[in-house]
């Protein structure tokens, strides 16, 4: 069995809980790609595995996101008693949050952030084992990036995997600087591909297919501020490009999807950045209830 898995920024709490469901009911995976949160924990996952089969990769996915909760801590955005008690997980009525809002929209990473700091960096490198990921029980790991100048989906498997290349799969262009390796410049890898499934069919097409949904395909209503609408047209491109790959896949794969939209539709882009624990709980708790129903048939 093929796994992907999307990318959807501190959403990504809500893939989690799905793949710690299933693999407590037996999931059994052949090989995984993921991009931006879900190459996050998709490294985790086939670490996991090799340290101690899915109790390992259970223990490894919650790790990390103990870890993105612990670096939270510092984090401006996060919210209060006050306001959770009054907006819920939107912090957009956060004045903190306003502020940043229009930065973004004013000025690029390189003036908002000269030195390049990166808050992931430190989590990434805590958290990584790269001798558990070359180990030779490993499953096949592909983890991609977007090519900034040519737009192409650059992909890196196990023994190439590393602290840049999670950080480059994570790249969020509007907040942090482009991740450069080898001399090339790389941004979030749900732009070229949320996640490319190409390399899920080598060395032959797997027979099943797991698609697990970091981000809504359906959002009620039209957004309204710059920075919403923004976030809705990455959304839609994003899933253009899932969406093609997907009809092009060979007949005989059977494709089953876990989608966001019920849990993740009617939340701002603003949660995206707030990783607080107990929001990071109510994702991961959704998306275990979410893999006790039946996963969708995605179409093809």
């Amino acid at each position: 069995m093929a796994l992907a898995l999307q990318g959807g920024g501190v959403h990504g709490a809500y893939t989690w809980g799905v793949l710690d469901r299933l693999l407590e009911d037996g999931l059994a995976v052949g090989r995984v790609c993921g991009v931006s949160s879900g190459a996050l924990i998709a490294a985790m996952l086939v670490q996991g595995l090799v340290k101690d089969g899915a109790a390992g990769a259970r223990q490894e996915m919650r790790r990390l996101w103990e870890r993105v909760s612990q670096a939270n801590s510092l984090n401006p955005l996060q919210s209060g008693p006050l306001e959770s008690w009054l907006w819920g997980w939107d912090v957009s009525s956060d004045l903190v949050w306003q502020g940043v809002e229009t930065a973004l929209r004013m000025f690029s990473p390189a003036q908002l952030n000269p030195f390049g700091h990166n808050p992931l960096r430190a989590v990434i490198a805590d958290v990584l084992d790269r001798d558990a990921l070359t180990h030779a029980s490993a499953i096949p790991l592909t983890v991609a990036a977007t090519d900034v100048e040519t737009g192409a989906s650059v992909r890196w498997t196990n023994a190439q995997i590393t602290v840049d290349v999670l950080l480059a799969s994570c790249c969020l262009p509007f907040v942090f600087h482009a991740v450069e390796i080898d001399g090339r410049a790389y941004w979030d890898g749900g732009y070229s591909g949320n996640p490319p499934l190409g390399p899920l069919l080598l060395p032959r097409p797997p027979a099943e297919l797991v698609l697990i949904r970091a981000q809504p395909a359906h959002r009620p209503g039209a957004p309204g501020t710059p920075a919403e609408i923004l976030n809705r047209l990455n959304e839609i491109a994003c899933h253009g490009v899932l969406e093609a790959e997907l009809a092009a896949l060979p007949g005989r794969v059977r494709v089953s999807a876990y989608d966001a939209d019920k849990v993740l539709a009617e939340l701002p882009l603003s949660s995206k950045f707030n990783a607080n624990p107990a929001f990071l709980t109510e994702l991961f708790e959704a998306g275990r209830a979410a893999a006790l129903l039946a996963p969708q048939a995605a179409a093809k």
